[in-house]
């Protein structure tokens, strides 16, 4: 069994802009952070390339630099990160234990919870392979990059509705590919997208390749699910619009949850249902899933912490 070792004030579990942020504010306020990185350190931006829409880098950054830097600038406030995963949680007492690497177990008074989200890709190996060079999960984020060329979304629900949308206001043209005959999406996104000139709808269309010259993106072969007939489309940008899975696992039937497994917080809040642990960054937020908001969002997380402390001590004193 794993032995009791160490008790911290404040444990942030994830490593991406909403965890960095927290530990900044967190040791800003004395509270000593703990940081365990997870599996991924730095979370989704280690994965991307070109980072152009966050404050305070005027000629765009590369992701995994830009997590280097809010590294260094948590460790500067005297943040502890640790390498570690963390592999079960007891949120049932006043204070809070998880086990580390299935091994060690430490106590928290208070738990920021910043494990993020991850894209659902295909499972191609191509797409992993042009994955920054052409091929991207966030038509926010990379959009920008396309304009006025032809590119791809694969995608049937509001999410990839709302992205094809966003991305025909900059491409030349939009090819959407629906796996079935139909929408997922509901009619007011459906009917926006119909709408759309410049975007041409697939039905029956399913991706089987990424196209490229080893560099970059140049097409996609794709297949009629109905005739097998198989095509390729010229296209310069291939963007997957098939959801996001919450990192959540380790609190089933522990914190509140929606439907697709994103943690609830309390209105204007990033506290869960449990006192002392909060949430912040993409683990709870699916609908802007930004840099930008899950640092926000890391901030509200270390200020509503030490404020739970405060009032906590002084409740006791």
């Amino acid at each position: 069994m794993p032995q009791e070792s160490e008790h911290i004030k404040c444990l942030i579990i994830g490593s991406g802009p909403a965890g960095y942020t927290a530990a900044i504010y967190a040791a800003r306020a004395d509270l000593k952070p703990v940081l365990y990185t997870g599996i991924v350190p730095g979370g989704q931006l280690t994965q991307t390339t070109e980072v152009e829409n966050f404050p305070g880098y005027p000629d765009g950054v590369q992701g995994p630099e830009m997590m280097e830097d809010f590294r260094k600038q948590a460790e500067r406030f005297g943040t502890d990160i640790r390498f570690g995963y963390i592999t079960s949680v007891d949120f049932s007492g006043d204070v809070h234990k998880v086990v580390v690497d299935g091994e060690r177990t430490l106590t928290a008074d208070t738990v920021i919870i910043a494990t993020g989200a991850t894209a659902k890709w295909l499972g191609l190996e191509s797409e992993q392979k042009y994955n920054g060079f052409g091929v991207s999960a966030c038509a926010v984020c990379d959009g920008f990059f396309f304009k006025g060329q032809d590119i791809a979304i694969v995608g049937a629900g509001d999410t990839a509705a709302e992205e094809a949308t966003y991305l025909a206001k900059l491409a030349s043209k939009v090819h959407m590919l629906v796996r079935r005959d139909e929408f997922r999406a509901s009619k007011a996104m459906q009917h926006r997208v119909l709408n759309t000139p410049n975007i041409v709808i697939h039905y029956n269309t399913e991706t089987k390749e990424i196209v490229g010259d080893g560099q970059n993106v140049t097409g996609v072969l794709v297949y009629n699910n109905q005739t097998l007939e198989e095509s390729v489309l010229p296209v310069t940008g291939f963007f997957v619009a098939i959801g996001h899975k919450p990192n959540t696992e380790l609190f089933h039937g522990i914190l509140d949850m929606d439907a697709n497994g994103y943690l609830i917080t309390k209105p204007d809040s990033t506290r869960t249902n449990i006192e002392g642990v909060f949430a912040c960054g993409d683990v709870q937020d699916h609908i802007y899933r930004q840099a930008v908001t899950a640092a926000g969002t890391g901030c509200m997380a270390a200020l509503e912490a030490e404020r739970y402390l405060a009032a906590k001590e002084y409740t006791i004193a």
